[in-house]
């Protein structure tokens, strides 16, 4: 091990429907933001603040497609990943940096209304959906014989 760590834990609310990007290959990326909030009371005024800081989340290929199809604007989802800052020149060629969330794995946390459709996450039905592996685990029971 190298003795470094870039990780990134969130839970949030999505900004937008997944914006997705199909290359020749038959790889996709998926494009979303995910917004979390701070509160806090200001110990001068006794104000309470609301801060909400912006994330710019990167997935790709079949996690990429399963976001598109399942979230939506407003979903509130647990994501997990790695910072990227990428590099780029604008139209004026300043260069300009972009600091993204590469996305590794990923649970829904809204449950989904009547139509009970797509893998729903949290104490609900305990499905989740792991981007690495691409598959969906049910979490409830699998871990029954533990001594604690």
């Amino acid at each position: 091990m190298s003795g470094t760590l870039n990780k990134v834990m969130l839970i949030g609310h999505t900004g937008d429907e997944v914006k997705m990007h199909y290359f020749e290959g038959g790889g996709s990326i998926g494009r979303f933001p995910v917004a979390t909030n701070e509160t806090y009371t200001n110990r001068t005024t006794g104000e309470k603040v609301n801060n909400t800081e912006w994330h710019n989340i990167v997935v790709r290929n079949k996690a990429a497609e399963i976001c598109e199809k399942y979230l939506k604007k407003g979903d509130k989802v647990y994501i997990e990943g790695r910072l990227k800052t990428r590099k780029w020149q604008d139209d004026k060629g300043q260069d300009r940096y972009s600091t993204e969330i590469q996305c590794t794995d990923f649970t829904f946390l809204s449950p989904k209304n009547e139509d009970n459709s797509g893998p729903v996450s949290g104490n609900n039905s305990g499905h989740q959906v792991a981007s690495q592996t691409n598959e969906v685990t049910d979490a409830p029971g699998e871990n029954d014989d533990l001594p604690f």
